[in-house]
């Protein structure tokens, strides 16, 4: 396992790159999740692990403007 620091930091890069496809401002979050949930993903899980992003991350962003997912329709409200 010598090689595991190095290992981890080829995928660090990677990994922010996908948070970065996320719009900052949580409107435009709100919209784009809500998008590809409805013309993607079939769950929030779904779109997380194919997105490579931490659920309890989304979530939290997205309640923090006032949005609650409904997993019944798939889609934050």
């Amino acid at each position: 396992m010598q090689n595991f620091p190095y290992f981890c930091s080829i995928f660090q890069p990677i990994i922010h790159t996908r948070l970065e496809k996320f719009p900052s401002d949580p409107l435009m979050l709100y919209s784009v999740v809500n998008t590809k949930l409805r013309d993607t993903y079939a769950s929030l899980d779904a779109l997380c692990d194919d997105m490579q992003v931490e659920r309890a991350w989304l979530e939290e962003r997205l309640a923090q403007a006032g949005f609650t997912y409904n997993e019944a329709l798939n889609k934050f409200w």
